[in-house]
C-alpha cells in the first residue's frame, strides 16, 4: 500500500509553515496556552522561526505540566539514582514507558500502573472518572497485555458538604459505569474524604494486565516505510486540550475562574467501544501485526505521533486529511489536540497493512493509514496538502523545559509538628465503648460497601480477592493457580506531617497490605498528587514523597516501575493534602493459599498481634474525629520491620499457618478487630496488653503490625518461628464462633459490643449521606 498525502487545498484557511515562515512578527497567542515567555523564545530557537499554530498547539499541550513533569523531573531522576540491578532483575520495562511490566514467572508478565483524572473530574464527574478509568486500561493494552482489572483511589471532599453529592455521585458512577461495562473487576481501591479535596477531588485509576513475556510491545515508530495506522472511534472536538490543559493550572477560588469554563473540554468515554477496541488490538497483537502501539490520551495525536517518532529511530510523515473525523471543518490544531476517546496508534511494516486492516474490519473498528515511517529525522505533519507541522519529534516530546523551581520547608512546618495530639483530652476506660461505635461509623473508617456494591468486582471469574480486602488478587490466566495481588495507599494526614515519613508510610502500609493476603511484594508505582509547583513549600514537599519512597523502595528491595504526577492540585490558595499514592503488586503462587481477612474458620483460634504498639496518634483517626486536629509527627516508620513480617505472614501462608490477617493501619487495633469479625460474621474476645493504656492498645495507628487468625493446632509451630525470627507478638484474643448468647466482639474490661450494633454503624454511614 502506497501512502500519498493529499494535493494541496486551493482554499488554504490555516496557518502553515510555509505561512510562518514568510510572517515571523505575528503575535501569537502563546499565553493563553500556559507557555511562559522563556517557553516561547525556546520553541522559536528550537525551530528558527515562529511556529505555525498547529506546532505552537503541540508544544504547548507537550510541554505542559501533565505532559512534560517540567517542575518535577529534576526530581523524579532520583528514582534512577536509588534503584539497584538487582532490584530491576524481574521488570521487563520501566519509568517512561506507557506501564510498568515485571516478570511474575511461567513465561508470564504483569504490567500495571496508576494515573490521575482530577481535574476533570470536577469539571464533570461521570466523564472525567469514566475516561480515566479508559485511559488507564488503553495505557496496559498499549504494552500489548490484557487488562484483567480495575482500581479506583478516590479522595473527597466532607462527605456532609453540599457539592460532595454531586462529585461523589458522579465519580463512582463513572468508574462503574465505564468498568463494568469493560468487564472488568474493580478489585480494590482507597475513599478518603478530607476538607483539603473540597474544591479539588482526586481520582486516581489503576489497572493490571497480563501477558505473555514475549509478547511485549512498547511505544515505538520504527522501520523506514512502515504504517502509521489510527484505529479506533473517529476523532472529534470533544476534550481538546482536556487533561492536558485542566491538569496544567490551579482552580481559581470561585465559579468564574478559567478551569471552571473548560466543561466541553472534559472527554467523553464509549466503553463498548474501548471493549471492542481492547479485542481487536489483543488479535493484532497475537498475530504480531505490528512494531509498536501507542495509546491516545492526554494531548492526543499530538501526543501519539511525537512519542512514537521520538522513541522510533527515523522521522515520520502524518497526513491529517487521512484522520476520520466526526466534525466537520476541524483544524489541524483541533485535530491534533483533540482527546476523544477509544483511539490507538499502530507501527505496522507493509506487508502486514492489509491483515491488520481485516483484524480491524471484522472488530468493526475504524482504521486508517494516515502516515508512515522515514528516515528523516523529522515529524512533519500535513493537512490540505500543506505542511503545518515541521519539527524535531524529540523536542516535542522529551526535550521540554525542565523547572528548577525554589523549594523550601513552610514556615509553618514547624509549629504543625510541634502541635502534637498529647494536649488533647483522651476517654476514660468508661468512655471507650461510645468511642469504638463512634469511630467505626466516620466517613473515613466506616464500609465503603455503598461505593463498592457499585463495581462489578466478579466479572471473568477469577477475582480470588476484592474489597474489603487488604488488596486484591487476581489469577492470572484460566489455567494457571498463579495469581498477582496489588494495594494502593496513602495517609496525606501522615504527608502533610512529614512528607518524607508519610510518602515511606503509604509505601510500606501498600507493602504490608500484599502480604497480608500471602502474595510476595514486587514492584511499586505511584501516583503523586500534590498542590502548585509555583508554591515553594509544596515542591519541598514533592521533593521530600519522592526521595522517601524512593529509599524505601531500596531498603524493601522492589523497584519503582513508573507512575504519574499530577500537579495544581488547589483551589485557589489552598492545596490539597499532600497525596502521594503508593501502588505495589505482589505475586502469589497458588492462589489457593491466599489468607482471607475474616474470622470465623475455627472457634478458639487465637488472635495474634504481630508488631510493636506504642502511643502514637499525631495525624490519627481519632484526632481527626473527636477533635478536628492535625498536628504533630506521623507514626515511626520502620520498613527493616515491614520486611520481616511480610517474611512471617508469607510462610504462615505457605505453610498454612495463618487463616485470616488483617492489617492495622488508621483506626488501629480495635478498627482491625471490627472489621475482621464483620467480614467473616464471628465474634472475638480479647484481651488487651497487661500495663499498656486501653485506648493507646486500642487506636494507636503504630505501623508494621497486623492481627492474624491462627489455628490452634498451629499456635505452638507459629509462635516458635516469630520467637525464632525476632518479630515482636503478643497473644491478644480468640475467635469465638460457638458463642449461644450471640455473635459480640468483647474486649475484656473495656466493653462488650454486638456485632448487629458494631455492622448498623460501620455500614450504616454512606447509605444515610448519599442515599
Amino acid at each position: 500500500m502506497t501512502f500519498t498525502p493529499a494535493a494541496p487545498s486551493p482554499a488554504l484557511s490555516q496557518d502553515t509553515v510555509a505561512i510562518a515562515q514568510r510572517t515571523p512578527d505575528e503575535v501569537q497567542p502563546y499565553a493563553a496556552l500556559g507557555l511562559k515567555d522563556d517557553e516561547y523564545a525556546s520553541i522559536r530557537k528550537i525551530l528558527g522561526r515562529r511556529p505555525s499554530a498547529a506546532e505552537l498547539a503541540m508544544y504547548s499541550v507537550m510541554w505542559s505540566e501533565h505532559c512534560s513533569y517540567k517542575s518535577s523531573k529534576v526530581h523524579l531522576s532520583y528514582f534512577g539514582k536509588t534503584t539497584t540491578p538487582e532490584m530491576k532483575s524481574k521488570m521487563l520495562a520501566g519509568i517512561g514507558d506507557n506501564a510498568g511490566v515485571v516478570d511474575v514467572g511461567d513465561g508470564w508478565a504483569v504490567t500495571f500502573k496508576v494515573e490521575s483524572h482530577n481535574h476533570p473530574s470536577f469539571v464533570e464527574p461521570y466523564q472525567g472518572a469514566a475516561t480515566g478509568v479508559g485511559g488507564i486500561v488503553r495505557d496496559i493494552l498499549a504494552m500489548g497485555a490484557r487488562p484483567v482489572a480495575v482500581m479506583d483511589q478516590l479522595r473527597f471532599g466532607p462527605a456532609d458538604a453540599p457539592d460532595s453529592q454531586r462529585v461523589v455521585h458522579g465519580v463512582v458512577g463513572g468508574v462503574g459505569g465505564y468498568g463494568n461495562s469493560l468487564g472488568l473487576p474493580n478489585i480494590g481501591g482507597e475513599v478518603v474524604f478530607d476538607a483539603s479535596y473540597a474544591g479539588n477531588p482526586l481520582v486516581n485509576a489503576g489497572s493490571i494486565g497480563v501477558l505473555r513475556a514475549a509478547d511485549l510491545y512498547t511505544a515505538q515508530a520504527s522501520g523506514n516505510g512502515n504504517k502509521v495506522i489510527l484505529y479506533g472511534s473517529r476523532t472529534g472536538l470533544d476534550g481538546i486540550g482536556g487533561a492536558s490543559v485542566l491538569a496544567s493550572t490551579t482552580f481559581d477560588g470561585d465559579d468564574s475562574g478559567p478551569a471552571r469554563k473548560k466543561l466541553p473540554s472534559v472527554q467523553v468515554g464509549d466503553p463498548f467501544a474501548e471493549k471492542i477496541l481492547i479485542e481487536c488490538t489483543l488479535e493484532v497483537v497475537k498475530a504480531q501485526l505490528v512494531v509498536g502501539i501507542q495509546d491516545l490520551g492526554a494531548a492526543g495525536l499530538a501526543c501519539a505521533t511525537s512519542e512514537l517518532a521520538a522513541a522510533g529511530d527515523g522521522g515520520m510523515l502524518v497526513d491529517l486529511d487521512q484522520v476520520p473525523l466526526r466534525a466537520e471543518n476541524m483544524t489541524a490544531v483541533e485535530i491534533l489536540s483533540s482527546e476523544s476517546q477509544e483511539r490507538m496508534c499502530a507501527v505496522v511494516t507493509p506487508d502486514k497493512v492489509d491483515a491488520f486492516l481485516a483484524v480491524c474490519a471484522k472488530w468493526e473498528v475504524e482504521a486508517d493509514v494516515i502516515g508512515e515511517v522515514n528516515d528523516t529525522g523529522r515529524l512533519v505533519i500535513t493537512h490540505h496538502g500543506e505542511v503545518v507541522v515541521d519539527v524535531l519529534p524529540r523536542t516535542v516530546a522529551h526535550d521540554g523545559p525542565v523547572l528548577n523551581r525554589p523549594v523550601q520547608r513552610p514556615e509553618g512546618q514547624d509549629a504543625l509538628q510541634a502541635n502534637a495530639s498529647a494536649h488533647l483530652p483522651r476517654p476514660s476506660r468508661d468512655e471507650l465503648e461510645a468511642l469504638i461505635l463512634k469511630m467505626v461509623a466516620s466517613p473515613n473508617l466506616c464500609s465503603r460497601a455503598w461505593i463498592t456494591d457499585q463495581y462489578d468486582r466478579y466479572v471473568r471469574g477469577n477475582t480470588v480477592l476484592a474489597q474489603p480486602s487488604d488488596s486484591g488478587i487476581i489469577r492470572i490466566s484460566d489455567e494457571s493457580y498463579r495469581g498477582v495481588a496489588m494495594s494502593t495507599d496513602c495517609n496525606g494526614r501522615y504527608t502533610m506531617l512529614d512528607p518524607y515519613s508519610g510518602a515511606q508510610l503509604a509505601l510500606a502500609e501498600a507493602y504490608r497490605n500484599v502480604a497480608t493476603t500471602g502474595a510476595t511484594p514486587l514492584a511499586v508505582t505511584d501516583c503523586l498528587n500534590f498542590g502548585s509547583p509555583e508554591d515553594p513549600g509544596v515542591m519541598w514537599q514533592l521533593s521530600q514523597a519522592i526521595h522517601g519512597i524512593a529509599d524505601g523502595c531500596a531498603v524493601l528491595g522492589i523497584p519503582v516501575t513508573g507512575g504519574n504526577v499530577s500537579l495544581y492540585n488547589q483551589t485557589g490558595g489552598t492545596a490539597i493534602l499532600p497525596t502521594p499514592v503508593v501502588g505495589v503488586l505482589g505475586v502469589i503462587d497458588d492462589v489457593r493459599r491466599r489468607i482471607v481477612p475474616g474470622i470465623g474458620h475455627e472457634d478458639g483460634e487465637t488472635l495474634i498481634l504481630l508488631g510493636e504498639t506504642r502511643d502514637e496518634l499525631d495525624g490519627s483517626e481519632w484526632a481527626n474525629v473527636v477533635h478536628g486536629h492535625l498536628g504533630g509527627r506521623p507514626p515511626k516508620v520502620d520498613l527493616e520491620a515491614e520486611r520481616l513480617l511480610a517474611e512471617i505472614l508469607l510462610a504462615g501462608s505457605r505453610d498454612g499457618m495463618v487463616s485470616a490477617a488483617h492489617d492495622l493501619s488508621e483506626g488501629g487495633l480495635v478498627q482491625a478487630a471490627v472489621e475482621m469479625c464483620l467480614t467473616g460474621e464471628t465474634g472475638a474476645r480479647l484481651v488487651l496488653p497487661e500495663g499498656m493504656d486501653p485506648f493507646v492498645a486500642l487506636f494507636s495507628e503504630s505501623s508494621a503490625r497486623v492481627l492474624v487468625a491462627v489455628p490452634r493446632t498451629e499456635e505452638l509451630r507459629f509462635t516458635e518461628m516469630c520467637s525464632m525470627r525476632r518479630q515482636p507478638f503478643v497473644r491478644i484474643g480468640v475467635v469465638d464462633a460457638d458463642n449461644p448468647e450471640g455473635e459480640f466482639l468483647d474486649i475484656q474490661d473495656v466493653a462488650k459490643l454486638s456485632l448487629t450494633d458494631l455492622r448498623r454503624a460501620w455500614e450504616g454511614t454512606l447509605p444515610a449521606i448519599f442515599g
